[in-house]
């Protein structure tokens, strides 16, 4: 059977999830295997080392470094506290004493009287990782996080802004084509994940920070809006660590683009469940995309055996006639098909090169020759 290998957007409806939880540094694991743990449940923390600031204690005080120690009022590991003294000079006359003070609260890291300068650490700061989805823990790694399982709807989007976060998922509009209003918005969504519509515009945006909602899933959006929500030009980057109070993903691209009606039909048919979701995105090399993770209850999913039930670890096999594809350049950008044919011959398109190319059907039975390159496949 012909194939044609190209980069997949994970689509469905019930898929085992297992997503790894990671400290920055060895620490502690708070669960063991088999817990059940809910998406705000602390899985792991431990300690981040607090900024070393150098003071040139020798040049304040005017003295030898070899006289540095014994002008010192502190010792290594002493704590201190800011403006507190920790050195000074003892002079014949006091009024000619001087003092160096602590610019920080910390500690003394160490006194070095070859080069003069005394290192002070500021406190530890305390890093804590949480779940992140409701499940259960399958895997504990010593020191360093757990593996969590769970069985969820699986949506990914084409670009995110924003971290992770949760909340109970609400659709706010009553179609895949609406624009969301500052009127769609109101303080019952407070706390929420809000999704559904082709378009959100600055207004609306605003209106949902300021009501405090957690999430927004949409179809499109333009770069205006995102430009103006972060103060700056994104450009080519790795999202997922601005400072916003909210995370927004989009599901189609950029521009009023209607969301796709399975992803609409997939999200209003787990309205009122608890949502996962992540606007980290990178484009190039290692490739992330945002995500949307619905999770079952256990209800839900005791005593049911999905035999379609796959996995998001399972590797793409490629694309073959009959799957379907979202067209991700002009035009018919943002429209979704099924693939009728794969040619295995290279073939001259608009721009005269010559590339690989595969007949898309769509839905209202109208066909077109699109490259490889400029498609991506729905995996479900």
């Amino acid at each position: 059977m012909t194939h044609a290998y190209t980069p997949g957007l994970r689509l469905s409806e019930k898929l085992q999830i297992r997503k790894s939880r990671n400290l920055p540094l060895p620490g502690d694991v708070i669960v063991k295997k088999g817990d059940t743990v809910k998406s705000d449940d602390i899985v792991a923390r431990t300690n981040l080392p607090g900024k070393v600031h150098s003071v040139n204690v020798v040049n304040r005080l005017a003295i030898l470094p070899t006289d540095l120690r014994k002008n010192m009022l502190k010792k290594e590991g002493d704590s201190v506290v800011k403006d507190e003294p920790i050195a000074e000079t003892s002079p014949f006359i006091k009024m000619f004493k001087s003092i160096c003070l602590s610019p920080i609260t910390g500690i003394i890291e160490s006194i070095s009287d070859i080069t003069g300068q005394v290192l002070l650490r500021e406190p530890p700061k305390p890093v804590q990782i949480t779940a992140y989805v409701d499940g259960k823990v399958v895997e504990t790694i010593e020191k360093e996080g757990v593996v969590i399982e769970t069985s969820a709807t699986f949506i990914q989007g084409i670009f995110g802004i924003g971290g992770e976060t949760t909340g109970e998922l609400q659709i706010i509009v009553n179609s895949p084509d609406d624009i969301v209003k500052p009127d769609d918005i109101n303080e019952t969504h407070r706390g929420k994940i809000i999704a559904g519509g082709s378009i959100i515009y600055s207004d609306a945006i605003k209106k949902a920070i300021d009501t405090g909602v957690k999430g927004i899933v949409v179809g499109g959006i333009r770069d205006k809006e995102i430009n103006e929500l972060l103060g700056y030009d994104l450009g080519v980057a790795i999202t997922g660590s601005e400072d916003i109070n909210i995370t927004i993903i989009i599901t189609e691209g950029f521009g009023q683009i209607g969301m796709a009606q399975k992803t609409f039909d997939m999200l209003k048919k787990r309205e009122g469940s608890v949502a996962s979701i992540n606007g980290a995105t990178q484009i190039r090399a290692g490739v992330v995309r945002p995500e949307i993770i619905i999770p079952y209850d256990d209800e839900e999913t005791s005593g049911k055996s999905d035999k379609n039930e796959s996995t998001a670890d399972e590797e793409s096999a490629g694309i073959s006639i009959g799957d379907q594809v979202r067209i991700i350049r002009n035009p018919n950008f943002g429209v979704l098909g099924k693939v009728k044919d794969l040619p295995s011959e290279l073939q001259t398109i608009e721009t005269e090169a010559m590339a690989r190319v595969l007949e898309v059907e769509f839905p209202d039975g109208q066909t077109a020759i699109v490259p490889r390159a400029n498609i991506e496949a729905i995996e479900e």
